[in-house]
């Protein structure tokens, strides 16, 4: 580990934010924005191999949300580029035009180039990135129906999930189990629509969802964050119970966090540093470095085969936590966290030749593989790290 005087982030934390704004504005958006628009059909093309040349046309519905609400987020909150609300306004028609079921109002999942469905997904997950970009779009507008087309699509996130329909679960009755990412989605969808249109129902929802992760994902005892628990927060002692996902803790993290600066609320501040800390101990890799993507909880076996390759985004969402963490507390525990993992991040990721990052590798840092997108990746999770880092920076050097 460095030593504290080596810590770009506490020694020259302008060239930190430097770092992240030059990326995002020089090097990750001109990718995307030069290789994924799709001015034939509309929407974006994500399937990207390394070169940003097309792989295959499908389009994945949250890409689409996805990427509309980063541009809209660049034009409303970085500079007003009528570029950047173009490009925009091709996922905002794709999404309404051809990414939402008629019959029944939800959306679809996977799609092709030209829109034709092809799955719809047991979950909502498509409805909470729509309605994200709808209300940057909205904002951006000055649109009404977009924002309550942002509103409508977030109720249908959280009420699809409240209530799911019997004939969509996933498995059967005899053992019910709950995933931490739908209160976690909740949260930062309903902090991006009350930012954006003042939402509100947003602080209602934010406060239900994080009453939930602590109540039930939150085990001081084992000092873990589970990521499915049974209905009232029971462990559950089969693979899919114990099994741990890090980096999706540490991001829903900073989300709570991120409220508890908004409020001022340092118990909820506090409640995401110590999930900060107890998943950063159960998903960096000591040995060769690195967040794990799946870890057991009694640090046993799991049985996903990809559990310790190294996915961009865990990289991304312990960056922007480890960042928040230090700007909150000043522990220099956090600055020598961020410091590793960013590090990691940009010598193994980083693609020096033709920009952006690679998503997949293998556990000791090899490309596992080159695409830069597909139905899963594109750009939200990078681009957001460096636009939310950029951001706490420039506050940070602002006092």
């Amino acid at each position: 580990m460095n030593s504290a005087d080596d810590y770009l982030l506490l020694q020259r934390p302008s060239s930190l934010r430097d770092a992240y704004r030059d990326g995002l504005l020089n090097d990750t958006l001109p990718f995307w924005l030069k290789h994924a628009l799709d001015h034939d059909y509309g929407g974006y093309t994500m399937s990207l191999a390394r070169d940003g040349s097309l792989v295959d046309s499908d389009k994945g519905v949250w890409q689409q949300g996805r990427f509309a609400w980063l541009l809209g987020k660049l034009y409303n909150t970085v500079e007003p580029k009528s570029e950047w609300l173009a490009a925009a306004e091709l996922g905002i028609r794709f999404i309404q035009e051809r990414c939402i079921d008629p019959i029944d109002g939800r959306m679809w999942f996977h799609v092709t180039q030209a829109g034709q469905p092809i799955r719809k997904r047991r979950y909502a997950f498509s409805e909470s990135f729509a309605a994200i970009a709808m209300a940057q779009y909205a904002r951006a507008t000055d649109s009404q129906p977009h924002a309550r087309l942002a509103e409508r699509l977030a109720e249908q996130f959280i009420q699809h999930n409240l209530n799911p329909p019997p004939e969509l679960a996933k498995f059967e009755d005899i053992r019910p189990m709950q995933s931490i990412g739908f209160p976690m989605i909740t949260i930062v969808t309903a902090q991006e629509l009350r930012e954006a249109i003042s939402w509100e129902a947003a602080d209602q929802w934010i406060d239900f969802a994080i009453e939930k992760i602590e109540r039930e994902f939150v085990k001081d005892d084992l000092e873990v964050v589970m990521e499915s628990v049974g209905p009232a927060g029971e462990i559950i002692d089969h693979f899919d119970g114990r099994t741990l996902n890090p980096g999706h803790a540490i991001e829903g993290a900073w989300f709570i966090m991120l409220e508890g600066k908004l409020r001022n609320d340092q118990r909820l501040i506090q409640l995401g540093l110590k999930m900060v800390r107890w998943m950063w101990k159960r998903g960096w890799d000591t040995e060769l470095g690195g967040m794990l993507y799946f870890t057991d909880l009694g640090g046993g076996q799991v049985q996903e085969y990809w559990h310790d390759m190294k996915f961009w985004w865990p990289h991304n969402e312990t960056i922007i936590a480890s960042l928040l963490a230090y700007l909150l507390t000043g522990d220099a525990q956090f600055a020598a966290m961020h410091q590793q993992v960013h590090d990691w991040s940009y010598r193994h990721f980083a693609d020096a030749e033709h920009g952006e990052w690679f998503g997949y590798l293998r556990r000791d840092g090899s490309l596992s593989s080159s695409l830069k997108g597909n139905l899963w990746k594109g750009p939200f999770h990078f681009p957001r790290m460096q636009l939310v880092c950029w951001k706490l920076l420039d506050e940070h050097l602002d006092l």
